[in-house]
């Protein structure tokens, strides 16, 4: 039904460009130039855009943000409640473009014009843990529930002939997210998500497991009306060749998705238990400290779990110790006299991490500039300088995290630290630890986010964008 209504408004705005004057009408491109507005309809979620810490983030907005400032103009930001109303509501003409994590199927083509596809997924059904896992579509014992008109419907439909058996319910008011939930909270049986979604989501619903893939490697892109005039979509396929060229679309990608690939089902439960049961005990101790030295206190917060697991008394092998578990040579440069203590212990870590930014080149934006120098706070900043200087010579960009986290490890092999000025060290601990905090942090902030009271942030407070909603 959907799909004829697009058709139908398609085929009256196809007509549209016959009504001109005689002078040569201006070509979208220039027009969205002229008038200085580039408009997108999105969705609000975890893997298009919503409102980090730092205010407007996600990838079709930084992507989207990134072409209107290619074009010259501002960006304006039009949200659907799910990818049905993206679809009428771009037909209609609302906007120039949909970015809303959409796949590209052979019916949206029809009425459509897609960019080179940015990012690729499969649809995946989803269950919880504790229940049996189904061996495939034919083995369901319960209730799937998916979005209507959605692309998982679609592949629905085709499975259905392989599997007659097989039945769902089409949920026209909840996004795939949502669905997640109501999968974790038992609520109901079985979804199908985009495996994008599900790593991002799987770290704050830790139960969610997935049971097979229901199709082979998917593409997302942006949608183009086909009624208009195809300047801006070459506008924008040109776009997208050059972030691909420069490595900013992989710069992007790995900001949202490339510290979730790994999951941790035992440690993330763990965390979680540790949030409830010590997070409340030094909650204030971090806020202190981190409003001091520029920083989100959750962000603090998440790095000392990395450390400690928020037990002031640790003690590593290698004789380093406390909440942050400073060694004994940065302590007394930070002039800490008790590193068992937490208040001490928190103020030298705050600190600590705060001078280690001012050490990377300010040339380098957030968050790069940040996961840089907590990889300096586990390994070193001198290994880190060896590591950057690696990735150079490997044709990799020494400022970007994505690149230089690509080259930690090798710093374990003597072919690589033996030119290096300051020799071996574990660079894949360091790749991990970065990797944890990120996903720590997270969680922190998208459970802050549930209290709806998090405390008002301090003028120029350093915070990171996250894909935690």
């Amino acid at each position: 039904m959907l799909l004829k209504r697009i058709a139908h408004v398609a085929g009256v705005l196809l007509l549209l460009p016959l009504v001109v004057t005689c002078n040569r009408p201006q070509s979208l491109l220039e027009e969205v130039q002229r008038q200085g507005e580039l408009r997108m309809l999105t969705r609000n979620a975890a893997t298009t855009y919503y409102e980090g810490p730092n205010g407007l983030t996600g990838l079709e907005y930084e992507l989207a943000k990134g072409f209107a400032d290619e074009l010259g103009v501002r960006l304006k930001v039009l949200t659907a409640s799910n990818v049905s109303e993206v679809l009428e509501r771009l037909a209609l003409g609302e906007a120039h473009f949909a970015a809303a994590g959409l796949t590209v199927t052979e019916p949206r083509q029809i009425w459509a014009r897609f960019t080179p596809p940015y990012h690729t997924i499969t649809e995946q059904l989803v269950y919880r843990l504790g229940n049996p896992r189904p061996n495939d579509l034919g083995d369901l014992q319960g209730l799937l529930e998916v979005v209507a008109q959605s692309s998982h419907l679609d592949r629905l439909h085709n499975l259905k002939q392989q599997y007659p058996s097989l039945n769902w319910i089409e949920n026209t008011q909840l996004e795939s997210e949502e669905l997640l939930t109501l999968v974790s909270e038992r609520l109901i049986d079985y979804t199908v998500a985009d495996s994008s979604e599900v790593a991002l989501n799987r770290r704050y619903y830790p139960e969610l497991r997935v049971a097979f893939d229901i199709s082979e490697p998917q593409s997302l892109a942006w949608a183009f009306p086909k009624f208009q005039d195809p300047s801006l979509y070459n506008a924008a396929t040109a776009y997208f060749d050059k972030i691909k060229a420069s490595g900013r679309l992989a710069q992007l990608l790995e900001q949202t998705y490339g510290h979730v690939q790994e999951f941790d089902y035992v440690g993330t439960r763990m965390y979680m238990r540790h949030v409830q049961q010590r997070l409340p005990k030094y909650r204030e101790l971090f806020e202190e400290h981190a409003a001091k030295n520029g920083l989100d206190w959750r962000l603090l917060a998440a790095v000392a779990y990395q450390e400690s697991h928020w037990n002031p008394k640790a003690v590593s092998p290698t004789g380093v110790r406390g909440m942050m578990m400073l060694t004994q040579a940065t302590a007394r440069q930070l002039g800490i006299e008790k590193r068992t203590d937490p208040t001490q212990s928190v103020a030298g870590g705050a600190l600590y991490i705060r001078q280690l930014l001012s050490r990377v080149p300010e040339r380098i934006e957030l968050p790069d500039r940040l996961w840089l120098a907590l990889a300096a706070y586990n390994v070193g900043f001198g290994h880190l300088e060896d590591a950057r200087i690696i990735t150079q010579k490997r044709g990799g960009n020494p400022d970007r995290w994505g690149d230089v986290k690509e080259n930690l490890p090798l710093l374990r092999k003597k072919a690589w630290y033996k030119s290096t000025k300051h020799g071996y060290a574990r660079g894949n601990e360091a790749l991990t630890y970065v990797e944890n905090i990120r996903s720590y942090y997270d969680i922190l902030v998208w459970l802050t986010d549930q209290e709806r009271t998090a405390p008002p942030q301090a003028p120029g407070m350093l915070t990171v964008a996250t894909p935690a909603l």
